[in-house]
């Protein structure tokens, strides 16, 4: 299930295996085994995906399709973007998904 989610949400972002690879700091036949399943992602490598595709860690191992859903209607997609740009992008990711766990703490 894993790796499908991760294939799903990369091809949702429009990300190849090689960017993402890329942005994780390794190698592409490696990414790829993730997502086949043939081997298991370390915990920071899931973390740095989840802060990449705005998700929380658990949301990658989600089998409710509407978690999954709601994660790829606000995929980032832009074609060409560098490592880098991931970089900020799943930095952005991340300090918007706090501020909703903040925003839900102070609610209560």
């Amino acid at each position: 299930m894993l790796g499908e989610t991760l294939k799903l949400l990369r091809e949702a972002n429009n990300y190849t295996q090689e960017i993402v690879s890329d942005y994780l700091g390794i190698k592409r036949s490696t990414y790829s085994n993730y997502e086949t399943g043939d081997r298991e992602a370390p915990w920071i490598i899931l973390e740095k995906l989840a802060n990449l595709y705005g998700c929380d860690l658990y949301d990658l191992e989600s089998e409710d399709k509407d978690v999954l859903q709601g994660v790829i209607a606000c995929a980032f997609r832009v074609d060409s973007l560098s490592v880098e740009d991931m970089k900020q992008v799943a930095a952005f990711k991340q300090l918007v998904m706090n501020y909703m766990k903040m925003k839900k703490i102070a609610a209560k």
